[in-house]
C-alpha cells in the first residue's frame, strides 16, 4: 500500500512533483496551481483545506531543489 502523503511531507511531495512535471520550473507555479498539483498526487490523503502559504512555500522550495538537481 502506498504511503499516505500529507501537507507536511514537503520533500516527498517535491520529489513526486518533479517526477510528474519535469518540464515545469517550480518557481513559476502559482500557489493555486501548486495546490491543485499536490491534491492530485497519488497517495495524497490530507485535507485539501489544510494548506496554507508556509506549507505551499515549503513544497515549492522542495520541488525547486529537486528541479535543480535534475538539471545537473
Amino acid at each position: 500500500m502506498p504511503r499516505e502523503i500529507m501537507w507536511t511531507n514537503s520533500e516527498e511531495i517535491g520529489i513526486q512533483l518533479q517526477e510528474k512535471y519535469p518540464e515545469i520550473d517550480p518557481l513559476t507555479v502559482r500557489f493555486t496551481d501548486l495546490h491543485k498539483y499536490v491534491t492530485e498526487l497519488k497517495g495524497f490523503a490530507d485535507d485539501p483545506t489544510k494548506s496554507n502559504e508556509p506549507k505551499l512555500e515549503a513544497i515549492q522550495m522542495a520541488w525547486h531543489e529537486e528541479h535543480e538537481d535534475a538539471k545537473g
